[in-house]
């Protein structure tokens, strides 16, 4: 019997990969942002959220915590670089790097907390259904566990 895979078990991307797309992806929004209004705006507040469900939904099982830690710490790293390079689309135009950060998560602080509570909850959930899935009736609990693909220990009774 085949098992269709669910939203929650398709993530198989390695967590250095997930890194590296939200990274990108985040800046990219920053730069369609500022290219269309000028600073950041609710536009990348929105893709920021979206961009947290997609990564937990992306990142295969192993990677969770990598995944689990990673949205704040994307919008920092993308609030600071604005504040080095163009501080004004996140804070006041004179404000230093400190500042123009603070500000910054300041003023978009709903959409880190959204973000950051649905991609833990993504997590959670696939979390669940792995659980639920890795022992599917009809299957040992040996072969569920069993992930090389070498055979399982067997059992021997004595007496």
């Amino acid at each position: 019997m085949s098992h269709t895979r669910t939203l929650w078990e398709e993530g198989r991307e390695p967590g250095r990969q997930v890194v590296a797309l939200g990274a990108a992806l985040a800046l990219t929004a920053v730069v369609i942002d500022v290219a269309v209004v000028g600073r950041i705006s609710l536009f990348f507040d929105l893709c920021f959220i979206t961009l947290c469900v997609a990564l937990a939904l992306a990142v295969r099982p192993t990677d969770f915590f990598t995944v689990g830690v990673l949205p704040p710490l994307i919008m920092v790293g993308v609030f600071t670089l604005l504040g080095f390079v163009r501080p004004g689309v996140i804070a006041d135009p004179r404000d230093g790097v400190i500042q123009a950060v603070v500000s910054g998560l300041s003023h978009h602080s709903l959409a880190l907390v959204v973000g950051y509570l649905l991609c833990l909850g993504c997590l959670a959930m696939r979390q669940r259904m792995g659980q639920k899935t890795s022992g599917r009736p009809g299957q040992e609990p040996a072969q569920a566990a069993n992930r090389s693909g070498s055979p399982a220990p067997r059992r021997t009774t004595s007496g």
